[in-house]
């Protein structure tokens, strides 16, 4: 693999929950502007990882991490990294959606305010850039000053995405993000998510086995708190190296 082509290197991660080893030597490579999967029975570290990707686990009390996590090719577990600089580059877009209980441009508009900008002709542009990349402005362009809790649960997912981009971040961690939607609403945020890889790298968790093969460039396999395989999508869905991961895709547990 070209390092050239890797937005992200863990090396050697391990995780604690106080004495509970969540993360067991995790080493994965994450090449950017693809799509890769993070699969696995429940409680079996794919979110966990996902969420030491952009220092999320800082906020959990007794969490000790040894190893690192590079992103070009700087060691985000550094302690003169910037964590606000981190999180801005590195966005979150959650199983469920979280909106503020302000208007559709407030939503989008929050980052780009805190982060110094102002000018309301500037805000406007990035809101309206912001709400086309996630595929949504045609539906709210007349409801911008709606309060965005009223939208349909795809609808405020789309704008949470969009709240993520409006700060212009290089990776995107999305966990679950389309498991509480309908089937018509699943498939729009995962044709916005093949869109979005032409400029920006996302690591998506997900149980969706069918989501996971359609969407995603490579998948790693999580298990019991480690990585099992990792490969092209196609891959492991066809040809998997461990019975272990056959026996999960083929529904045999999980």
């Amino acid at each position: 693999m070209n390092l050239k082509n890797i937005k992200i290197e863990t090396k050697n991660l391990n995780l604690f929950y106080g004495k509970n080893q969540a993360l067991k030597n995790i080493n994965l490579d994450i090449d950017a502007n693809k799509i890769t999967a993070l699969i696995g029975p429940s409680g079996c570290g794919k979110s966990t990882y996902l969420r030491t990707l952009n220092r999320m686990n800082d906020l959990i009390t007794d969490v000790k991490i040894t190893g690192n996590v590079l992103i070009d090719g700087k060691n985000i577990y550094d302690r003169k990294i910037d964590i606000v600089a981190l999180r801005r580059n590195v966005g979150m877009v959650f199983q469920k959606s979280n909106p503020f209980p302000k208007s559709i441009y407030e939503n989008v508009a929050y980052g780009p305010r805190i982060n110094g900008i102002g000018k309301k002709e500037w805000l406007d542009d990035i809101v309206e850039t912001s709400l086309k990349r996630a595929a949504i402005w045609d539906e709210v362009k007349d409801r911008l000053k709606d309060n965005a809790i009223g939208l349909s649960g795809g609808q405020q997912q789309r704008v949470c995405i969009a709240r993520a981009l409006a700060v212009n971040p290089q990776i995107i961690l999305m966990d679950e993000p389309a498991s509480a939607l309908d089937p018509i609403s699943t498939s729009k945020i995962e044709e916005l998510i093949f869109t979005l890889k032409k400029s920006i790298t996302i690591v998506i968790v997900t149980h969706n086995m069918q989501q996971a093969a359609r969407i995603s460039d490579n998948t790693a396999f999580f298990l019991n708190g480690e990585i099992i395989e990792y490969d092209a999508t196609r891959k492991i869905f066809i040809e998997p190296k461990d019975e272990r991961t056959q026996n999960y895709i083929t529904g045999k547990f999980g």
